[in-house]
């Protein structure tokens, strides 16, 4: 696909129908929660006489239950079954569930509601890895991310729209909201089961998969596989985190609309409004901030977001003059008001950036027969991370904290947990620094690099201009590189921590260190026995001129050893850069003398065609890259 927005996908029947089954259900979920909610909480003693304080907490209890008892076996069914069908089956259910919900509301029956809420929250939890697993079938690699991005905004505003709708059905039809509210509720799953209709065929991932009815020894198993690949396995910690993060300011919205800032039901609507609305605009970022990949280099952007807005709504509270039952104009007039919703705002944003690399890794590195099963277990502990929220937002409350001070709290956490995750996988903080240079330093322009293989060993040789070569192809390559670079690079305290953490392999020549050259050749080795890329400077020097120097040997020696193929590159525009050796030795001479290209200058990745490597030469290589540089050479 060539379309220059992920918006165009919501006119392809490969993604429209599946975003409109998603949008519906969790608006229906939504409007029915919340409807029975305000039914249970003021009018107490005719809808079950639970206490009203805890009705709501009973309701979400409900309604998250199923996701710790069967997603287990949902994931297995999604990567079992042809998926077009099974989600017109899980609409069929919610039809049945709506009238069953409808039953309870018309008849007064609160067990048949909170039936109804608990069958809603199993529907959803089969749907959930159906969901996930379904857009990597449909979607090609760079359109994960725009797709993950509209499902995300589509779920909150569908949340949003949902809650207001059950609160406005209740509230102005008086006697009949119930009956409206059930009416409404089948009216939208009749809707969805519509758009299910024109779900397009997906065949199962693994047909002759034998269901494991265990829920506790399937979702450990899922663990595993995930477990093998770091990325994947923290990505699913990561999400399950931001669960914990964003149960803690959903469920404090309405006390600290009331009691921190003294507004009435309308300001209470306005924040909830407000972060929705953020997450939605940072899902859609994703796309036009990663260029239309998959890129992690997202995720400490928006995990720094949420901590340092979460601090700053901590301070933005407390300087704030509580109201008495103010209505949502008061607020807004009020002084620090705008502050606070700027946070607010800025925190779901935040939150958006955060989330939707994570599901796009997840789905485009997990091995393709077990995404939805993964999907599970990531929804499994989810809900575990929901809870946990829930109980340790109760006993800090309990134990004297203010909301803005649980607020604060749990930004620290985040903030901890954030560098727990970066130290065990650096390639999310490695993508993060490539990012910030690539999008503030340099306008970088990637040309072919659908070139670069998706999965599989290749050797990729590229001409070295500047001490920040490898970053910037780190930051445009859609997979993790190996780079093979000189050793004494290594002894500048920032690039040894960087590329050190990047797994990149040091080099010394025969004659310097025979030692290091071997060990170098050996983890080269492993590295493309392993199925990695490698990169390889074959000049074996950044140039003092700007012009290519003789190719060396040592990536004909390399496939020579291990045939993959190779795979020429160039940088065009860097020669000039701070980081280059324009004007001398670099880092040596006043900055204005050695620049050329200024901030923001443009800067060019050129990937060519793969070369077998049985015609691996150096003199190849370097005729095919001093081609692949141009005019600017």
């Amino acid at each position: 696909m060539t379309a220059k927005s992920q918006f165009v996908l919501l006119r392809q029947r490969r993604f429209a129908p599946l975003f409109w089954v998603q949008f519906l259900g969790a608006a229906n979920d939504n409007l029915f929660k919340f409807a029975f909610t305000l039914l249970a909480t003021y009018a107490a003693a005719r809808w079950g006489g639970v206490d009203p304080h805890f009705a709501g907490f009973l309701i979400a209890g409900l309604f998250i239950a199923p996701f710790m008892l069967f997603s287990a076996t949902s994931g297995q069914l999604a990567d079992k079954l042809e998926k077009s069908r099974f989600i017109r089956r899980i609409k069929d259910a919610e039809i049945a569930v709506a009238l069953i919900g409808g039953a309870g509301l018309v008849l007064h029956s609160a067990p048949l509601v909170y039936l109804a809420i608990f069958l809603l929250g199993l529907q959803s939890t089969v749907f959930g890895p159906v969901k996930y697993a379904y857009l990597p079938q449909h979607l090609d690699p760079h359109e994960l991310t725009g797709g993950n991005g509209l499902v995300e905004m589509g779920t909150f505003v569908a949340i949003l729209l949902g809650t207001i709708g059950g609160g406005l059905l209740i509230g102005e039809f008086g006697d009949y909201g119930a009956l409206t509210a059930a009416a409404v509720v089948l009216a939208v799953a009749l809707l969805g089961r519509f758009a299910a209709q024109h779900v397009p065929h997906s065949p199962a991932a693994d047909p002759g998969l034998e269901i494991n009815w265990n829920p506790l020894t399937e979702t450990w198993a899922n663990l595993k596989i995930a477990h093998g690949n770091v990325a994947v396995f923290n990505s699913i910690v990561g999400i399950s985190w931001l669960w914990f993060f964003g149960s803690v300011f959903l469920t404090s919205f309405t006390p600290y609309a009331r009691e921190i800032l003294g507004g009435s039901e309308g300001v209470v609507t306005f924040l909830l409004a407000v972060f929705s609305l953020g997450i939605g605009a940072g899902s859609l970022a994703c796309e036009k901030l990663s260029r239309r990949r998959v890129e992690i280099g997202l995720v400490p952007l928006g995990s720094i977001g949420m901590t340092v807005f979460a601090v700053d709504l901590y301070f933005a509270s407390a300087a704030f003059a509580p109201m008495a039952n103010g209505t949502l104009a008061h607020f807004l007039a009020a002084p620090g008001a705008w502050r606070i919703v700027a946070d607010l705002a800025l925190l779901a944003l935040s939150a958006g950036l955060y989330s939707v690399p994570l599901y796009a890794l997840i789905q485009s590195r997990a091995e393709r027969s077990h995404v939805a099963r993964i999907v599970a277990a990531n929804n499994i502990l989810n809900a575990v991370f929901m809870v946990v929220a829930s109980l340790a937002a109760t006993g800090l409350l309990a134990a004297g904290l203010t909301i803005p001070q649980l607020f604060l709290v749990t930004a620290l956490m985040n903030a901890a947990v954030a560098v727990y995750i970066y130290r065990l996988v650096p390639e999310f903080l490695l993508r993060f620094i490539a990012w910030v240079l690539t999008h503030t330093l340099y306008r970088v322009h990637a040309v072919d690099t659908d070139r670069i293989p998706a999965e599989g060993a290749a050797v990729l040789a590229c001409n070295h201009v500047s001490f920040v070569d490898a970053v910037v192809i780190m930051g445009e390559s859609p997979r993790p590189i190996r780079f093979v670079m000189d050793h004494r690079i290594f002894r500048i305290p920032f690039a040894n921590w960087f590329f050190r953490n990047a797994k990149t392999i040091a080099i010394a020549p025969a004659k310097e260190d025979p030692r290091m050259l071997a060990r170098a050749n050996e983890r080269i080795d492993a590295a493309l026995a392993d199925g990695d890329l490698v990169c390889i400077f074959p000049e074996g020097k950044i140039t003092y001129d700007g012009e290519l120097s003789p190719f060396r040997h040592g990536v004909q020696k390399i496939v020579e050893r291990t045939p993959v193929p190779v795979i020429p590159m160039a940088l065009r525009g860097l020669w000039g850069s701070f980081f280059s050796r324009y004007g001398g030795a670099a880092f040596s001479r006043p900055i204005e003398a050695r620049l050329r290209r200024g901030l923001r200058s443009r800067v060019e990745l050129v990937v060519g065609e793969p070369v077998p490597s049985a015609q691996v030469t150096p003199e190849l290589l370097m005729a095919r890259v001093a081609a692949l540089r141009g005019e600017d050479a």
